[in-house]
């Protein structure tokens, strides 16, 4: 048997997002990139997000969003956390249009997991790389907010 997996929250990282930029359709759905310029990390890790980054996202004829954001951030005692994120974001089609336009729509109607891997030199979050992780996220008009839990 094996063991049952679990998860335990462990910090929400909120990541504020600048103006989309679209290389348009690349035949497989839109491409848009999104610069990440900024934000905080709370929760048993605490810290700021670096100001560079970005979100590449492929947006699918039916809306369905594939993600993919890499940034870093700076824990307040100065150690920097890279930080890869692979996820999805599905909805009803005209809630994510909305989206799109920046209106608010309620997070609950929008399905977005992502499985964020950290990566570090600093030993004391060295088991930030022993573990995996899930996330719940939510868009909002100018920044993503992402509850990260580690599957135990």
């Amino acid at each position: 048997m094996t063991p049952q997996l679990e998860t335990r929250y462990v910090f929400t990282i909120t990541v504020r997002i600048g103006e989309v930029t679209s290389a348009g359709e690349i035949g497989t759905g839109v491409r848009r990139i999104i610069p990440i310029i900024g934000g905080e990390v709370r929760g048993e890790v605490n810290g700021k997000v670096c100001a560079f980054g970005a979100d590449f996202q492929i947006i699918r004829p039916n809306e369905l969003i594939e993600l993919e954001a890499k940034y870093a951030f700076e824990t307040d005692d100065g150690a920097v956390v890279y930080v890869e994120n692979k996820g999805l974001r599905f909805g009803p089609v005209e809630l994510l249009q909305k989206l799109k336009r920046g209106e608010p729509v309620d997070p609950k109607l929008i399905y977005f997991r992502t499985v964020p891997k950290f990566e570090t030199g600093a030993e004391k979050y060295r088991w930030l790389m022993q573990n995996l992780f899930v996330a719940s996220a939510a868009r909002h008009t100018d920044r993503v907010v992402i509850d990260v839990h580690q599957v135990l």
